[in-house]
């Protein structure tokens, strides 16, 4: 739920972090002020009291402070319409559609590969968090899967949430090793409601190890559902070494039980068959710098959505022009005043 907006003089204010330009305004005004002492004592020096008719014919004190004081106010009224003044809200009904996405992320040691740069997971978590920034209106899940699958978070909108949770997405919550595609999907299915696949789709960003081999089974229940997936493969053909570290922070590679250091790269036909039998696409990280953001302004973003959540909104009725007017006419005023005004007789 969001702050009420600030109230001002029975105005609301839909900016108030806006108001600091009344710090600047008053120190204009204190400014002014002080300028017209300066030139009173300039004048003091300049000519004495009883001379001051003589010499400086025609000059009003009273006028000069008033247009200072017309300035300070066209300044304070500028700020105060920055600052947003609204009165009065008229109620509109609103309806609003989305989908809902379940983002699965591979963290399988083998997506600490630096064949993708810096690493695969890291690459992963970023397109992820650009995939976010991305849904407005829509609902996202992360789940994360090596060997088993877990959740990181329930479906929701609350970005900067999903944005926290992100981060903490790492290959130490493992319990068990390996990469099982079919746990990651068979999990993220279980997180919709069940009622229509038209607004639901999966988005698996893995290395494309799919070592249980159950991933097209569930890309196939996917289907029966009408929900689609769609992968991304973070990897690279060439492929590269797994580092491990040491207790001692020593970094060595992952070996075989030859003793061989051993080399993953991607396998892209399984995740494109997963993909295709569920009706997605996939997208290796090697074909876009931003493959996940591509996968939704291109294809996922185009699946019908659904009512999520429907209400009333209030729409401001904005006053600003009412403070703008002042401001404009103290302007306009203060521009008009002169200082001297002209003697008898027409010179100045």
């Amino acid at each position: 739920m969001s702050a009420a907006p600030l109230m001002f003089l029975g105005f609301d204010l839909l900016r108030p972090a806006q108001l600091g330009w009344l710090v600047v305004a008053l120190a204009l005004g204190g400014l002014g002020v002080y300028a017209l002492r300066r030139r009173r004592e300039a004048r003091e020096l300049l000519v004495a009291a009883r001379h001051k008719d003589r010499f400086l014919p025609g000059f009003s004190r009273s006028i000069a402070a008033a247009r200072v004081v017309l300035a300070t106010a066209a300044a304070l009224f500028l700020a105060l319409a920055v600052a947003g003044p609204v009165r009065g809200y008229t109620e509109k009904s609103v309806a609003r559609r989305g989908l809902d996405l379940v983002v699965c992320i591979d963290t399988s040691r083998s997506m600490l590969v630096r064949d993708v740069r810096p690493d695969r997971l890291t690459r992963a978590r970023r397109e992820v968090a650009g995939l976010i920034e991305r849904m407005h209106g829509d609902r996202i899940a992360l789940v994360a899967f090596a060997g088993e699958s877990r959740d990181i978070s329930p479906l929701t909108h609350d970005r900067t949430t999903l944005r926290a949770l992100l981060e903490r997405v790492d290959t130490a919550e493992n319990t068990k090793g390996g990469t099982d595609l079919g746990a990651a999907l068979g999990h993220a299915l279980q997180l919709f409601d069940g009622r229509s696949g038209a607004h639901e789709a999966i988005v698996v960003v893995t290395d494309g190890e799919d070592l249980e081999g159950k991933g097209l089974e569930q890309a196939k229940l996917a289907a029966e559902r009408g929900i689609r997936v769609y992968v991304v493969g973070m990897a690279t053909e060439a492929g590269g070494k797994i580092p491990q570290a040491d207790a001692s922070g020593r970094e060595s590679f992952v070996k075989d039980e030859d003793g061989r250091e051993v080399v993953s790269s991607l396998s892209d036909a399984t995740l494109r068959e997963i993909a295709k039998a569920a009706g997605g696409e996939y997208l290796a990280a090697t074909q876009s710098a931003v493959p996940l953001e591509e996968l939704y302004l291109q294809r996922i973003n185009r699946l019908e959505g659904r009512e999520l959540e429907g209400g009333i909104e209030y729409v401001p009725h904005d006053r600003y022009q009412w403070f703008g007017a002042v401001a404009l006419a103290a302007m306009v005023l203060e521009g008009a005043l002169r200082e001297r005004r002209k003697p008898r007789g027409g010179r100045a």
